[in-house]
């Protein structure tokens, strides 16, 4: 996940520097707030704060010239309503998809809650079918925990049918790359009319259990999230089992 970052990161850079047309060391502080302007006229306030993080990134830590950019401050994105499927969505684009691979993906996804690089970095030795729980993350990061996630008893049936018989080694990867996703997925939503995603599937896992009742921090936990407050940090029980008993009390279901 961190080469992933450091990819974002570059990426980012080189938009910058190709605007600006300088060498780094030429740059001033108000070549990036021209910069950043004219972006804002364009992208959204959360591209914007991308965008920033690598600048920070570039100018504080890698040139040592915080001068240059301490002053330019992240925004909170303004709210916008977002558009939760409905479980009849959701059935409608599972039985459109075109194999038991993109079928045990779908459910992993909407069952656990966790990131999409995440679930298609899984392995075998990573899933856990008789506890239900995958156990994704290698490395806690700022904003990312350290932990398992967990799936329910459609997704169960269906990674065993999907595992029955195949002649795997404990490092072969067990669900298609997130390019065959991303591609399968936009047709089968073009076909059936329902636009589904990965994160809309993540999206869907927190508003739903958020209505099954269970409080945010845990909702937090099992995407993998940082807890945020006094209380989600210091007073909450975070222990395997404890996830595990919250988890099955919900008795999410995807498909019913």
């Amino acid at each position: 996940m961190e080469s992933q970052t450091a990819k974002q990161h570059c990426w980012n850079l080189g938009l910058f520097l190709e605007a600006v047309r300088k060498e780094p060391n030429e740059i001033t502080r108000l070549d990036i707030r021209n910069y950043f302007l004219e972006q804002m006229k364009i992208k959204s306030q959360s591209t914007i704060n991308n965008y920033l993080k690598s600048l920070k990134r570039f100018f504080r830590d890698y040139l040592h010239k915080p001068e240059l950019i301490e002053s330019f401050k992240f925004k909170q994105p303004e709210f916008k309503e977002k558009r939760i499927p409905s479980k009849i969505e959701l059935k409608q684009f599972y039985e459109a998809l075109p194999n038991i691979e993109h079928k045990a993906v779908f459910l992993a996804f909407a069952s656990s809650g966790l990131r999409a690089r995440e679930i298609v970095s899984l392995t075998i030795k990573d899933v856990d079918l008789e506890q239900r729980r995958l156990y994704s993350a290698k490395h806690s990061t700022r904003t990312k925990k350290v932990g398992c996630g967990f799936f329910n008893e459609e997704t169960a049936k269906v990674l065993k049918i999907l595992l029955k018989g195949k002649h795997l080694k404990e490092d072969d990867r067990v669900f298609p790359s997130y390019k065959s996703i991303r591609q399968t997925w936009k047709s089968v939503s073009e076909q059936c009319g329902v636009k589904i995603t990965p994160q809309i599937l993540r999206e869907w896992f927190c508003s739903e259990m958020g209505r099954l009742g269970v409080p945010d921090r845990y909702i937090d936990a099992f995407c993998g999230r940082v807890p945020k407050s006094v209380l989600a940090k210091h007073y909450t029980d975070y222990n395997p089992e404890t996830l595990k008993e919250i988890y099955d009390k919900a008795n999410l279901k995807v498909l019913s």
